[in-house]
């Protein structure tokens, strides 16, 4: 049966039966859906797991379940448990903890659920949106703290290319840092995409958005080399371009675990090491050599300029350190210009007063 089958004869189910507006029976409606109009796997898993577990704190508050009734208040209610809840405090498999959960993490909750709202809207689920009528708390800004240029020496200096997984670790940091891709997007790349002759990756991004990224020239000697002595993939529908030893695509964890070991074996300390670090580092040595911030858009694959402009500003402030640093004014110990009896007399009298 086809996917749009699929969607027909579910909302055809749905629509039919009054109770099939509860809000647990809708999640699957959601992702087929939502997999019809090209979102993500990511996306849509966050989404149904954000309104899981809304309905799960609905329940057990005795609240309605059903989204003809869910309002305002049900949501206001929602969003004053998740600032007091405990991380992991109803997980099944892991002890809760001391900590409450982040602003970021309320926010992607509250933005999950609230997409998830306005597809039931134009789905005629419900009549009216309540979030329309309700302020999600913003996330906190993040404070950038990227790499400096000691550090990225440091993490190279730590790896010894001599083996296939040090070589393989060495191409995966020259390729987060000398193209600001995403950790999906490195884990994603198949071997096709890592176009050598052309000196391009072809990176698919979030919502399925292609684009090519251009690589410099010590990047594409090293995929080279990484390439000659790429593992031979475990089965013959494997075409990931990076591997583990045993021919097996990298997952993301284990990227993850390669540049954090990578971090403590360099002693790496004042910064997190992480495959994210390494965007936000490009982001900014990018801007720092003279890259315009639509460039920069296109190389990252943001589809909104507002995320990049706090890379802007930090750029904007390296610009004010050098010119403190280095101002040609302030460093060539200029001698005053003699002035004149009377503006002499007039800045006397004006220290005076």
């Amino acid at each position: 049966m086809t996917l749009d089958r699929k969607i027909d004869e579910f909302l055809e189910q749905t629509l039919d039966r009054p109770a099939s507006t509860e809000l647990s029976k809708l999640i699957e409606g959601y992702r087929l859906c939502a997999r019809s109009e090209g979102i993500s796997e990511n996306t849509i898993l966050l989404t149904s797991r954000a309104v899981s577990y809304f309905n799960n704190y609905l329940t057990r508050s005795g609240l309605p379940t059903n989204v003809e009734s869910i309002g305002v208040s049900e949501i206001r209610s929602f969003i004053l448990h998740l600032k007091e809840v405990q991380r992991f405090e109803f997980h099944p498999l892991i002890k809760n903890h001391d900590r409450k959960l982040t602003g970021h993490t309320i926010n992607c909750y509250l933005r999950s659920i609230s997409a998830f709202w306005s597809w039931l809207a134009r789905e005629g689920f419900i009549d009216s949106n309540p979030f329309a009528k309700t302020k999600i708390p913003k996330a906190p800004r993040k404070v950038i703290t990227p790499f400096t240029g000691e550090q990225i020496q440091s993490l190279l200096q730590a790896l010894d290319t001599s083996d296939i997984a040090g070589l393989r670790a060495y191409a995966i940091v020259l390729t987060l840092l000398d193209t600001g891709i995403r950790l999906g997007e490195l884990t994603g790349l198949k071997k096709d995409d890592v176009d050598l002759r052309n000196k391009t990756l072809k990176v698919f991004g979030k919502g399925s958005k292609e684009r090519r990224v251009p690589i410099g020239k010590r990047l594409l000697a090293t995929l080279w080399k990484y390439q000659l002595r790429r593992p031979q993939p475990a089965t013959g529908l494997i075409d990931n371009f990076f591997l583990t030893q045993e021919g097996w695509p990298l997952t993301k964890n284990r990227v993850e675990t390669i540049i954090k070991d990578l971090g403590k074996k360099a002693g790496l300390q004042g910064v997190r090491c992480s495959p994210h670090t390494f965007r936000h580092t490009f982001c900014i040595q990018f801007l720092r050599n003279g890259a315009n911030l639509f460039n920069l858009q296109q190389m990252t694959g943001h589809s909104s300029l507002e995320v990049l402009r706090g890379y802007v500003a930090l750029a904007e402030s390296d610009i004010k350190t050098a010119h403190q640093k280095f101002s040609p004014a302030d460093n060539l110990n200029l001698k005053m210009p003699h002035s004149s009896k009377k503006e002499q007399c007039i800045n006397r009298k004006r220290s005076v007063s």
